[in-house]
């Protein structure tokens, strides 16, 4: 698939799991075939955090990534997650998945203490393109190996094997900036700057982002399709009041269990995500709760939004 094809509802999937921590195969493929059959969404991501990757070793991403691949079966890109603590490992991760067909990678920055300097950071993810043959999309979500969009603009016009950015941390002027500079810098049309700002998709895709991985994605993948036809239809009337009721499921959603509450919102619509791996929590009776009552009260607002 080209690069273009990259874009609008990316949902990045939770991993199900077992009581045991073992992967439920069965409840991902499920999942997979409703977003993309159901739910209609653009494209998938699997691996990520929503998907809790770095729980994953080598062996499981790969199964993880096999199954999505063959579930979509053309249909939509699939973007593989990549989470690692040095250019090794992540290069060995990238490898291990990048015969499976698979439109991008999506690779973290390294988790641990100490941060690259930038000339190391744009290094790191050149090699990873280079030495797997797939195109990598830069998640700039770790605080302490935090990229500037300067540098993120440096990157995508140095290296022709990056070729997006997931634009994470809440950070909503990072965003802005970076698609200011991309114009700028005569590159917009052969990159992707995706939203992972979850409480700004609205602004996100007014902005001009190409799209969005995000985690309230696969909350409630509808709601996220319907808003992005309605921002591309200039229908902002109808944009607005599926936002609010978003945000409003992002201030439920919130928390350091996150995959867990999405698993919630998952189960209101009857989906199966099984459960957090250890040392996640599930969520609390509490946050269930909620999370099921702000869907509910804005079911029927959002049901006029609903395609045929």
């Amino acid at each position: 698939m080209s690069i273009q094809s990259i874009g609008g509802i990316i949902p990045p999937l939770v991993t199900p799991f077992h009581e045991d921590g073992s992967i439920d195969e069965r409840a991902l493929r499920a999942d997979v075939r409703y977003v993309v059959e159901q739910a209609r969404v653009h494209g998938i991501a699997v691996c990520g955090s929503t998907g809790e990757g770095h729980t994953l070793n080598t062996e499981e991403t790969r199964r993880v990534v096999s199954a999505a691949v063959e579930e979509v079966r053309g249909r939509v890109p699939v973007i593989a997650a990549v989470i690692a603590d040095s250019t090794l490992a992540a290069v060995e991760r990238a490898r291990a998945v990048a015969d499976l067909g698979v439109a991008a990678l999506q690779v973290t920055p390294v988790h641990y203490l100490f941060r690259p300097d930038d000339d190391s950071m744009q290094r790191h993810f050149a090699t990873i393109a280079d030495k797997s043959g797939v195109p990598v999309i830069i998640y700039n979500v770790v605080p302490w190996s935090y990229l500037s969009a300067r540098l993120l603009a440096r990157i995508l016009r140095d290296e022709h094997g990056v070729i997006g950015v997931k634009q994470s941390a809440s950070d909503m002027k990072a965003l802005a900036d970076l698609l200011l500079l991309v114009r700028e810098a005569g590159i917009a049309q052969r990159v992707r700057i995706l939203s992972a700002v979850d409480a700004l998709l609205y602004s996100s895709f007014c902005l001009g982002a190409d799209g969005a991985v995000a985690a309230i994605l696969t909350a409630v993948p509808e709601w996220c399709v319907a808003l992005w036809d309605a921002v591309q239809r200039a229908d902002h009337q109808t944009a607005l009041r599926i936002h609010q009721n978003l945000l409003r499921l992002w201030n439920a959603l919130d928390a350091p269990n996150l995959p867990a509450n999405v698993r919630a919102a998952m189960r209101k619509a009857g989906r199966e995500g099984g459960v957090p791996r250890l040392p996640m929590a599930p969520s609390s009776a509490q946050q269930e709760k909620l999370i099921h009552e702000v869907i509910h009260q804005a079911e029927d607002s959002l049901s006029y939004a609903r395609q045929p």
